[in-house]
């Protein structure tokens, strides 16, 4: 008999044991989760390794007196996977002694039992080792109880989070910069909802400011209509290009569009009007490249959306606070005691720079949503920005001031074109489909069984794109590279595509009928190999490595663990091979791989990508 945690209800607390017998099962003692005593931060219903903890605490206070609140927290998974399933490192404890020898002294005083099978001692460090079969039947049956919920917790309470990302302006190409951004904000968003949180996505758009009155006297001079229509990003982006080279010799232009923009700040309908097109259309092109990228946004705001009133409200702190000063008739700010340098807020002609539209629309923002924590995900070329932000919000008063974040990234270089030319996001994604459909083409037997070769390559490509981008930690520059990121060899996003498909194959000819088989018909002790063990193990600590996201929110933990499964299930085929063996046989090793394929499901979601069945 193995037993199996069932939710009562999705939203409730309360969890009931639900017997689950077969008939082919060896007899073993049981993991009894109900009996298990609460432990803070021990959460018994989502998380297999927390149950595990929790049984090896017990052990260890027995045998150390130490009381069980104080060893849990220094239960941990050793970093190398051949010492143990768990172990309690000594040092956390502060007991006196020398850590080492306590460590062999616990070690002789341990007894092995039916679930716990032995204990070693490793320096410091107590290694744990489990019965395999008592983990197999655990572990498993843990995992298809809640399938692709398997990961998810509820430690956010809905609590809600903002996150704001990609930020691209509306009138130059979506490049290198907001692409990591994108892609960064997107994963951030998707580790706050599965740790319980309520996470909404902010999408600021550059959509303001004179370069827009430049902008709008260029389309007098080089626009046409249709091009603007078919693709409005791409035609702006020319004629920004156009007008600012010709400014560059001619002054009046920048006479012009200082006029023109001036117009748009006083409210004047005509200069509006084109305007709005401008913006309605990027926006709607950008959601159809965003679609591309599997990135939503439940807002998209803007420079021109933060009302004049939250910009006059946030001036007039700022003077209140007796904060600005007087130079030459522009006024400035100057927080170099606090290392932050001097900032213009208003140039002499009166305009008002973008740090008191910033500021408006983070009063707006709190004012509209009180979150817990605003995330703003932009690269580190912005870190002084947002520093100066955050204390001007802090000077002015604001308390929740303390609940904003910069999520600073690296740069990407190498994306550059030939002529130094910036590169837009639908080529890139255009580049990596072609490269990836020549590559599927050169396996003429496979290319024939995708059904929809196009989107599979698409997807592939943007496999090799976003697992490229989140391979190294987020404030790391990386150099692109199209060779090694579009292998289906070493760590790249082809790779785990692959392993994906790979898995859905085998359970497509395993001959089992329905997916995973119901689990009473399975015996689970037959998965006696080492390497099916490895794997349970690795299966086992996909929920801590969830919630580990919240508050690094390093994609690269993700990433990194799906490559560690994925060699672990690629060391396994010949091993454990299911085409062909007998049914019982095959039913258990099925269930494994149905397991893995759906951690490596929910680690692919978790990046913003589509798992492939076939390519």
């Amino acid at each position: 008999m193995i037993w199996l945690i069932r939710s009562l209800a999705s939203n409730a607390c309360l969890h009931r044991i639900v017997p689950i017998f077969s008939s082919r099962s060896v007899a073993m003692h049981t993991i009894n989760v109900d009996s298990l005593p609460n432990i803070a931060s021990c959460d018994v219903s989502n998380n297999p390794t927390d149950v595990l903890r929790n049984i090896i605490a017990q052990r260890f206070s027995k045998i150390s007196s130490v009381p069980l609140e104080t060893v849990y927290p220094a239960v941990d998974i050793p970093k190398n996977p051949e010492n143990g399933d768990l172990c309690v490192t000594i040092p956390r404890l502060k007991l006196k002694g020398n850590p080492a020898q306590l460590c062999k002294d616990f070690v002789e005083k341990f007894e092995a039992d039916e679930v716990v099978a032995s204990a070693s001692a490793a320096g410091i460090f107590m290694n744990f080792r489990f019965n395999q079969a008592v983990l197999c039947n655990f572990v498993l049956p843990f995992i298809l109880s809640k399938g692709s919920a398997y990961g998810t917790n509820t430690s956010g309470n809905s609590k809600l989070r903002i996150v704001e990302y990609s930020s691209p302006n509306i009138a130059k190409p979506f490049h290198a910069g907001h692409l990591r951004g994108t892609l960064i904000g997107n994963f951030i968003k998707n580790a706050l909802q599965a740790n319980g949180y309520v996470a909404k996505s902010f999408n600021y758009l550059g959509d303001w400011g004179k370069q827009y009155g430049l902008l709008a006297i260029g389309f007098g001079m080089y626009g046409n209509e249709e091009k603007l229509e078919e693709d409005p990003i791409r035609h702006l982006y020319e004629i920004y290009v156009k007008i600012n080279t010709a400014a560059e010799t001619d002054e009046d232009l920048h006479s012009q569009a200082r006029a023109y923009f001036k117009r748009m700040e006083d409210g004047d309908e005509e200069a509006l009007v084109r305007w709005r097109k401008f913006r309605e259309l990027s926006i709607a092109s950008l959601a159809t490249t965003y679609e591309k990228l599997n990135v939503h946004f439940d807002v998209y705001s803007g420079e021109s959306q933060v009302p004049n009133e939250k910009i006059q409200l946030a001036t007039s702190k700022l003077y209140e606070m007796g904060l600005v000063e007087d130079d030459q008739n522009a006024k400035l700010i100057n927080l170099e005691k606090y290392k932050l340098g001097k900032l213009i807020i208003q140039t002499r002609d009166g305009t008002q720079l973008y740090l008191t539209r910033d500021l408006g629309e983070a009063i707006r923002r709190w004012e509209a949503n009180e979150y817990e924590e605003h995330l703003y995900v932009v690269g580190s070329e912005q870190d002084l920005h947002f520093r100066q932000l955050f204390k001007l919000l802090e000077l002015c008063g604001y308390e929740w001031s303390k609940k904003l974040r910069h999520i600073s990234h690296g740069k990407i270089a190498g994306m550059s074109s030939r002529k130094g030319k910036a590169i837009f996001l639908d080529d890139l994604l255009e580049t990596a489909q072609s490269k990836m459909l020549d590559l599927m083409k050169a396996n003429e037997a496979k290319y024939e069984q995708v059904q929809s070769p196009e989107e599979t390559a698409l997807q592939i490509g943007m496999s090799a794109i976003v697992v490229q981008d989140m391979s190294a930690q987020r404030v790391k520059n990386y150099t692109f590279d199209w060779d090694r990121m579009l292998s289906f060899e070493g760590d790249t996003g082809p790779y785990l595509q692959y392993a994906h498909a790979r898995l859905c194959s085998i359970e497509r000819n395993a001959d089992l009928g329905t997916m995973p088989p119901a689990i009473e018909t399975v015996d689970l002790s037959l998965l006696k190999e080492p390497v099916a063990q490895s794997i349970v193990q690795c299966l086992a600590q996909w929920p801590d490595i969830v919630r580990g996201l919240i508050g690094p929110y390093e994609p690269v933990a993700v990433v990194t663990y799906m490559f560690r499964l994925c060699r672990l299930i690629s060391s396994s085929y010949d091993e454990l091979r299911v085409k062909g063996r007998e049914e019982e046989l095959r039913k258990a090793r099925a269930t494994l791989y149905w397991a893995a394929k759906t951690v490596l499901a929910n680690g692919l979601k978790m990046i913003g990508l589509r798992p492939l069945e076939r390519m």
